[in-house]
């Protein structure tokens, strides 16, 4: 698979209609065909929304100006189309979708879903609006007390919904795990991977070897991938970082739960304070992490093992931030994630 815009095609061979962006007709074909849209609502307007790495997410504005999302998870990670990616993957986010209707306290800050056409894998969501994502939170450390404090809230209600003995199987979603697991907890830490991380940041390819060779690491993060493949009864979102998290005019909303499964209710928030830490975000933050995940009993020590595990790739994998960060920044970072790793009993501080 190559990094070119596939043609758009209502299944010529069979298959599925792979949606091609840069094909406005394309579009309006395929929503029109599947009476999503009128005739009469075209022409549309299509635009990219977000710069999300897995997924096809354009806004689509119609002839009336109403707007929605329209998602496609394709066979590949969008912004490495060379990387396979599960084909269901919208299915399992429609799923998670539902299944949290029975929780409006997490329901309410999640979009709306309008339509879900399981033969061409394509959501249709309520259009947020443009404010945008917290990513730029890696340059200005702006997530406040309230917002995080709202992140954790978020997660202890999620915690609370119950998945029908019925509905379980999906929620394995042991596919996207499998995904999760190779660039979360092997691929950083392979030799010879192929990665040129010199050529993000000078240095950067030592501070990671010095990681790759370091046993008691490298064992510990091992044992850590293994608990994040077990299954567990709690829901959880899977990928709760700032890209994550949109600001909407009445507040935080969360999106793309297609990593979601039921395993480890600590895995959300590790990877939540991981995040917070790779940000210029002061302790405070930390401090309500830390506050929450002992109200919930949750195990500390996993906690900041994951924490640790998350700063490590997205430093050293394949899923890079935007970071402006010199190798010195990135070096201190790396080593937190070793304490946090090796010496989890620590906690963040």
């Amino acid at each position: 698979m190559d990094s070119q815009e596939p043609s758009g095609r209502a299944g010529r061979d069979g298959g599925p209609w792979l949606l091609n962006a840069s094909d406005r007709a394309d579009i309006e074909r395929y929503l029109v065909s599947r009476g999503i849209l009128g005739a009469d609502a075209t022409p549309i307007a299509v635009a990219r929304a977000g710069a999300g790495n897995m997924n096809l997410a354009l806004r689509v504005t119609t002839r009336d100006g109403r707007s929605f999302i329209l998602k496609q998870g394709r066979p590949w990670v969008e912004k490495y189309a060379h990387i396979p990616a599960p084909f269901e993957r919208t299915i399992v986010e429609a799923a998670f979708y539902a299944a949290v209707q029975s929780r409006p306290a997490v329901a309410r800050r999640m979009p709306s879903v309008f339509h879900v056409d399981a033969d061409n894998h394509v959501l249709l969501l309520e259009d947020i609006g443009s404010a945008g994502d917290f990513t730029s939170s890696y340059d200005d450390g702006a997530v406040t007390n309230a917002t995080v404090a709202a992140l954790l809230d978020w997660l202890q209600q999620l915690s609370q919904v119950t998945v029908p003995g019925d509905g379980r199987s999906v929620f394995a979603n042991r596919a996207m795990r499998a995904l999760n697991h190779e660039h979360m907890f092997v691929f950083p830490l392979r030799d010879s991977n192929g990665l040129e991380l010199d050529g993000i940041t000078a240095g950067l390819a030592g501070e990671a070897r010095s990681l790759a060779t370091d046993r008691a690491y490298t064992d510990a993060v091992a044992v850590l991938g293994l608990g994040y493949l077990r299954d567990g009864v709690t829901l959880v979102h899977g990928d709760y970082f700032p890209g994550s998290w949109l600001k909407a005019a009445d507040g935080l909303r969360v999106i793309d739960p297609e990593f979601c499964f039921l395993g480890d209710p600590e895995f959300d928030c590790g990877i939540l304070a991981a995040h917070l830490m790779m940000a210029p975000c002061g302790p405070d933050v930390l401090e309500l992490v830390v506050a929450s995940v002992t109200e919930r009993h949750l195990d500390r020590s996993r906690v900041a093992a994951y924490a640790g595990v998350e700063i490590m790739r997205r430093l050293i994998g394949v899923a890079q931030l935007p970071l402006s960060y010199d190798i010195d920044r990135k070096r201190s970072l790396l080593r937190l994630s070793r304490r946090l790793v090796v010496e989890p009993d620590r906690g963040f501080q």
